[in-house]
């Protein structure tokens, strides 16, 4: 229906086009006008404006009869087409594209999801309950119309093009979530995503260890097996309920209540260099940190009280909104100090 709409205007203005050469070689000839006064003549005559000076002949009161009612016929022509255009939303819908278009063009430090079936979803959905902005980048039509039912900013193109990754926003973003169903389309979203951003954040799904093996290889920061992790998690259901509980709630959004969270400590904050204990974290904030990761990429599982808290440390704590909150301030970079 958009299609045969836009035809039929096109049709429109093939039209209006003739009836102004038609009526313009009438008047040259009839009136024996220049060729410019006669295009003005059909001009104004189709475009219903009309001339202070009546034909001055009847062959050229006819011809300006005919103009005038071919004028009319036009117009009521490209106006009822142009109300279809707007009722079937095709003017609308540009309008909506352009848009969206700029919402993505003004993204920064967000995530692009190549893929959006059933785990692209659920990633859509983690994100989305977190506060944090993405974008879907997919080239299903059911999963577009499934992604714009649902208000998700989205690129319609493939995940292993670069021109549509630059599409979605990857220069300005954050990470980028290789979310297929097929793992030579992860593997070249990864190799396609490295390339373009060396300090970009990677994380692909693999059906396989033997996959899991390659997309790491061509650049994947993290590599999640959904159907291995899913037998991993019913074990632990099984096997370790109340354990499994816990972690369920503590999670980040598992409950309420507690939540994890990464604080990274800068070169500039105040607190770089000192301990645990003497920051006197858990008295001051009420959070508790579970974790340490060192800047060569170890973890401290159980860090000591007396553990330093250096400069480009990563700092895994647990707590409630406002506990972070606090952890989060206290660990704020210093203000530059002016002149």
């Amino acid at each position: 229906m958009e299609h045969l709409s836009w035809k039929r205007l096109g049709v429109a203005v093939a039209a209006l086009a003739l009836v102004l050469g038609v009526g313009t070689v009438a008047f040259h000839r009839i009136m024996h006008e220049g060729w410019v006064e006669a295009l003005y003549r059909a001009v104004v005559t189709v475009s219903l404006t009309g001339l202070d000076s009546s034909p001055p002949s009847h062959a050229a009161m006819i011809a300006t009869i005919v103009l005038l009612l071919a004028g009319v016929a036009i117009f009521a022509y490209v106006a009822g087409t142009i109300v279809e255009l707007i009722a079937h939303g095709v003017l609308g819908g540009a309008w909506v594209e352009r848009r969206r278009k700029r919402t993505i063009d003004r993204m920064r430090d967000h995530y692009v999801i190549c893929g959006y079936g059933r785990v692209g979803q659920r990633i859509a959905e983690e994100l989305g309950e977190a506060g944090v902005r993405f974008v879907v980048l997919d080239f299903t039509p059911e999963v577009i119309d499934y992604a714009r039912e649902r208000g998700v900013q989205y690129v319609e193109g493939r995940g292993t093009e670069d021109e549509d990754l630059l599409r979605a926003g990857l220069r300005e973003a954050r990470g980028i979530l290789a979310a297929s169903d097929s793992d030579s389309d992860n593997l070249y979203i990864v190799l396609s995503a490295r390339s373009l951003r060396d300090d970009l954040t990677i994380v692909a799904r693999a059906s396989d260890e033997e996959a899991e093996k390659k997309l790491r290889l061509a650049g994947a920061d993290r590599v999640v097996q959904p159907y291995s992790a899913a037998g991993v998690e019913m074990a632990k259901l099984a096997l370790k309920p109340q354990v499994a509980a816990f972690l369920d709630i503590v999670s980040t959004h598992g409950g309420p209540d507690l939540r994890f969270e990464e604080i990274e400590v800068t070169s500039t904050c105040a607190q770089a260099g000192r301990s645990i204990r003497e920051l006197r974290v858990r008295r001051q904030t009420g959070a508790v940190i579970v974790a340490l990761r060192k800047q060569d990429g170890s973890f401290d599982t159980t860090p000591d009280p007396d553990a330093i808290l250096d400069a480009g440390d990563v700092m895994i704590a647990v707590g409630t909104a406002g506990e972070l909150r606090r952890l989060e301030e206290l660990f704020a970079p210093r203000e530059p100090v002016a002149g």
